[in-house]
């Protein structure tokens, strides 16, 4: 297999595609909606917290550079998987916590790192797990977004220190060009 992939909702997508956009192994991150009940949602439509959809990206990655357990670990560290439809100051059922797997055989391991995630975190991990039912892309301005709007407020102040947090936890996990 040259790549498989897997989609991921930590709340705002612009944190979580920063993050696996420096991972090692990892060659592909799109920033979409997942899981809701409308074709085709506009931001704005999934900012209202109706169509059922999360924010989400899809993370295509190389198995053999890095396999699914670890790309989960570095999901359940850089996001807050206990607080049931928020991250931070983003509220709303589209934060959600959720990993979407794309084939059935992804399941045992996705199932195994959440348990995993929720001894560490006394048992009160709320993350969503089930089968990806729905994907859409969202639009063009949100994919690679802290990369192209560093400066930008919401950027430097809660995507950055994300990203940071990535880095020094998963030194040996950062991609070459983005070590600095």
């Amino acid at each position: 297999m040259a790549s498989d992939a897997i989609t991921l909702g930590g709340g705002c997508f612009w944190c979580v595609e920063a993050v696996f956009e420096r991972v090692d192994g990892v060659t592909a991150v799109e920033s979409g909606y997942a899981n809701g009940h409308v074709d085709r949602p506009s931001y704005q439509q999934v900012c209202e917290g109706t169509t059922g959809h999360a924010e989400v990206v899809r993370v295509t990655y190389d198995p053999e550079r890095i396999d699914l357990a670890e790309l989960l670990r570095i999901f359940f560290h850089v996001h807050d998987p206990t607080t049931p439809n928020r991250q931070g100051n983003d509220v709303g059922p589209q934060y959600r916590s959720g990993i979407y797997w794309h084939r059935a055989d992804q399941e045992a391991v996705v199932r195994a790192v959440a348990a995993e995630a929720n001894r560490e975190h006394g048992g009160r991990v709320v993350t969503e797990l089930m089968p990806l039912a729905a994907y859409w892309p969202a639009e063009e301005y949100h994919q690679h977004y802290f990369e192209r709007n560093p400066g930008q407020g919401y950027c430097a102040f809660v995507v950055a220190p994300k990203v940071a947090k990535f880095e020094r936890a998963f030194k040996s996990r950062l991609r070459a060009e983005s070590a600095g």
